[in-house]
């Protein structure tokens, strides 16, 4: 006899953004499930594979509401300032740049934390079965099927579970996306991404690099140290999130880890010393995606299966998580009021929360890599200008740091830090 799970949600996908939905649903006392295709131990390797990923301060307070942020592993790198700089590669920097310091614009707060990937992985996996109302099945693959009265998900060799909402958190290729017949609208960058991390001579300072380079963006993230990468004569690290033209970026990675350094270190200048490549590299082809809804018949999508936006800013992930908190919010909302989480006047709720965020990061990603993407010196000149005026004006520099680290004015709920409402 197949054995049957009751559950308030059940949520397919335990990346980052699944993992932490699943986690701060349960630990708000929903009867919630977790699967995945993959099985979760295998982001626990000992050692530094090169990823990293920038927390915004809004995120930061969900993770810590969730339960999840006290379990990293060690303590995660502050970002204290973000100097931004129009250039060239093998060239000097333009002088004309922006320099946000968090002791200025951000309250003395940091404007967000550097956490390895592997780091994260590991407190959502302590996390996960911390919690009794949270079922987690990995890996594990399940036929889902959603009718107007509920979801029913069979898990292959497992349970069945009865759910009143299902989520898509499986990523860009989504397949309960596609099942509902989700169109989305793609732009093809005609970059690859290239991620990774390099030990160097001189610290940080806590200080994130965000370089335009004509071929894409590059962006030097400080990792935590001393000690911790390296050698003694570079006991320093620092993530990179490089965004090259396809072709080149091919060329670029085929290199020995010497000429890939020497490449690098042209993009980043000479402020951080001598440097050497670190970890694995990782790539990937750069695209926008935008799905045309995020909800169907009792289903909901988060994360990367709702939006895909260019690395520019480093926001994917944040955006993902303020997914997580919306549609949290508005499930712990409708259950505490006695409705059905799944209906659609609830689901509703949630697309009007996510889906206008979502947009405008979308947008404002768009546009900062059809600016500052190219070599045109008119444009060039414009823009570096324009970096310099909004160095000089406050206001809207604080504007800008606030976007940065997800915040708003009157802000609540989970990215506001005010908690989680737990029930029963």
């Amino acid at each position: 006899m197949t054995e049957t799970l009751d559950v308030t949600t059940c949520v397919i996908g335990a990346g980052p953004v699944g993992a932490t939905l699943a986690t701060t649903l349960a630990a708000a006392g929903l009867p919630t499930a977790v699967l995945d295709r993959a099985p979760l131990p295998p982001m626990e390797l000992p050692d530094f594979d090169g990823r990293a990923y920038a927390i915004a301060r809004t995120s930061q307070r969900l993770l810590d509401a969730a339960g999840i942020w006290a379990r990293l592993p060690g303590a995660p790198q502050p970002i204290h300032r973000i100097l931004v700089r129009d250039s060239r590669p093998g060239a000097r920097p333009s002088r004309l740049g922006l320099d946000f310091d968090a002791a200025e614009v951000a309250e003395g707060q940091p404007f967000g934390w550097m956490v390895e990937a592997r780091a994260l992985r590991l407190a959502l996996n302590a996390a996960l079965p911390g919690q009794p109302k949270l079922h987690a099945f990995a890996p594990a693959t399940a036929r889902v099927t959603r009718r107007p009265a509920g979801v029913e998900v069979q898990v292959e060799g497992g349970p069945l579970i009865r759910a009143r909402l299902v989520v898509g958190a499986e990523g860009r290729q989504s397949p309960l996306r596609a099942a509902a017949g989700i169109g989305v609208t793609q732009w093809d960058y005609g970059q690859i991404g290239m991620v990774g991390a390099f030990a160097h001579e001189r610290p940080h300072q806590g200080a994130a690099l965000e370089m335009f380079l004509p071929n894409g963006p590059f962006a030097q993230l400080p990792l935590a140290g001393p000690g911790h990468f390296g050698t003694a004569e570079m006991p320093h690290a620092s993530a990179y999130v490089w965004s090259e033209r396809t072709a080149l970026a091919r060329r670029f990675l085929a290199l020995d880890d010497d000429r890939f350094g020497a490449e690098l270190a042209r993009r980043l200048g000479g402020h951080l010393g001598r440097i050497r490549p670190i970890g694995r590299r990782w790539s990937y082809p750069l695209s926008a995606l935008w799905a045309q809804r995020f909800t169907d018949l009792r289903l909901a999508l988060v994360g990367d299966a709702a939006h895909g936006i260019h690395p520019i800013a480093g926001q994917g992930l944040n955006l993902g998580f303020r997914d997580v908190a919306a549609l949290a919010e508005v499930v712990i909302e409708a259950v505490s009021a006695g409705e059905d989480p799944g209906t659609p006047t609830v689901l509703g709720r949630y697309q009007a929360r996510a889906r206008p965020d979502a947009m405008l990061m979308l947008g404002a990603t768009h546009a900062l890599e059809r600016l500052f993407s190219n070599n045109i010196a008119p444009v060039r000149l414009a823009r570096r200008l324009g970096i310099a005026a909004v160095n000089h004006m406050p206001g809207l520099k604080r504007a800008f740091a606030e976007r940065a680290m997800g915040v708003k004015p009157g802000q609540a709920g989970l990215l506001g830090g005010q908690g989680l409402m737990r029930l029963g």
